[in-house]
């Protein structure tokens, strides 16, 4: 859901069809001031398809935008954020892990090639993101999986391309991070 004026921009991963809906706000009885992320499927999808007929008479679509309106409910959100640094070496260690999530070279070997010590690294790490080297690659390779496990590909893949030896500790990663399943997540359902 995006307030009218927000200035956004959208894609898609992989081969998509993006669909959008736009409401006069006058007849629209959602007043979320903030971009809120909503679930679509079941009879919202079919109506959304339903509301791209171009040749639907006006009261049919009145009615149908009305029950769409009615089935928007706005998903439960734990953001999983990846800060980005300012620092011209902390961006090219972030640039680096941002390009292949699943690079193993430690905070070490990450120091050395930008030719810093790694207590360095590690204090600039922190002041640039708020997180600490380890904590900011965990949200990275997060934050990577989700248009992979959006897509329906296999945890044991996904788990796998982001950097992660096994299922298991991909799972253990993501619940700590966010407090749920990856599937839990992507439908919307996180705690509060």
């Amino acid at each position: 859901w995006l307030p009218a004026g927000v200035v956004h921009r959208t894609g898609a991963t992989r081969d998509a069809v993006l669909c959008s809906l736009y409401f006069a706000p006058h007849r629209c009885a959602r007043n979320w001031p903030e971009p809120t992320p909503v679930g679509v499927d079941g009879l919202l999808a079919h109506l959304m398809v339903h509301l791209g007929d171009e040749n639907l008479p006006d009261d049919a679509r009145l009615r149908a935008e009305a029950v769409v309106l009615d089935l928007l409910r706005p998903l439960p959100a734990t953001p999983i954020d990846v800060p980005t640094p300012a620092d011209d070496r902390v961006r090219a260690v972030a640039d680096a892990l941002l390009a292949d999530p699943a690079d193993p070279r430690s905070l070490e070997s990450h120091a050395r090639a930008v030719g810093v010590s790694r207590r360095t690294l590690t204090r600039l790490f922190v002041h640039d993101t708020g997180l600490t080297f380890d904590r900011w690659r965990t949200q990275a390779r997060l934050r990577a999986a989700l248009p992979l496990l959006a897509e329906g590909q296999p945890v044991s893949r996904v788990a796998h391309t982001v950097g992660y030896a096994t299922p298991s500790a991909f799972l253990a990663a993501f619940r700590r991070t966010v407090g749920t399943s990856p599937g839990r997540y992507l439908k919307g359902d996180t705690p509060p």
